[in-house]
């Protein structure tokens, strides 16, 4: 499944709306159906485009949120006020509308198979958690040795993204989530931004050599990525997917 999803020529196609809901609290989540769905890898990516009466065209990429083995395809989209495209997909769309799409594309920052069930350190800003849903339900569906560990940096519980999914884990994986811009009455989990501290404490050790994912806004990526070598990882074991300065952390 994997393979043919990462080496399948792309085409654009329309897929039906199924369901949009809000995912947080300025997040939906999007269920299409796809006529001509080859299957994803866990980690990859879609192209989304929307043509006016014009002919002008505005295209985004988004990551993948559903399993593999769930049916369809689900996209969490975040809605920027300025934006050109996410508008559209929050407020317009509505269920039975046809959407363009293309992919799935991406086979770097994707679920590591690997035999020996190595272990897996997932760092996610913002909407960067969004890929590791992906992930986590292979992991629930298909199972697995290996350890593995999330570390969520949102704002508020508000704008956790996959809050549902998060709360009950797959077997063999732990969720630590920090709150950076104030915490509800009687939280008693993270706070603050992830630094190298937070990441000391609460990722796994370099010594066991994870395969280690992060993704979410530049700037975050960026801090750390650098700390993470900085605490001992193994740079080419360090893979990242980042975007723009939208929901940085």
């Amino acid at each position: 499944m994997a393979t043919a999803a990462l080496r399948r020529r792309l085409t654009w196609q329309r897929a039906e709306v199924v369901a949009l809901r809000r995912e947080a609290a300025r997040a939906y989540r999007l269920s299409l159906d796809p006529p001509a769905w080859p299957g994803h890898a866990p980690g990859q990516h879609l192209d989304v485009r929307l043509t006016a009466p014009d002919g002008y065209t505005a295209q985004r990429s988004y990551s993948i949120a559903s399993a593999p083995e769930s049916p369809g395809v689900e996209l969490v989209v975040e809605r920027l006020e300025d934006g050109e495209v996410s508008p559209y997909l929050t407020d317009v769309l509505r269920p039975g509308d046809l959407l363009e799409l293309r992919g799935p594309i991406g086979g770097y920052f994707v679920w590591p198979e690997e035999p020996d069930g190595g272990a897996v350190q997932l760092v996610a800003g913002g909407s960067g958690v969004v890929p590791f849903l992906a992930m986590l339900g292979h992991r629930r569906a298909t199972g697995g040795a290996g350890e593995v560990r999330l570390l969520y940096s949102a704002r508020t519980v508000d704008d956790v993204i996959g809050k549902d999914e998060l709360e009950r884990p797959p077997d063999g994986v732990r969720v630590d989530l920090t709150l950076t811009r104030g915490a509800p009455p009687g939280w008693t989990g993270l706070t603050g931004r992830v630094d190298a501290v937070t990441l000391a404490a609460r990722t796994l050790e370099p010594a066991r050599r994870p395969h280690v994912l992060v993704c979410g806004p530049t700037a975050f990526v960026e801090t750390v990525a650098r700390e993470l070598v900085a605490l001992g990882h193994d740079q080419a074991r360090v893979k990242t997917e980042r975007f723009g300065a939208t929901g940085g952390q």
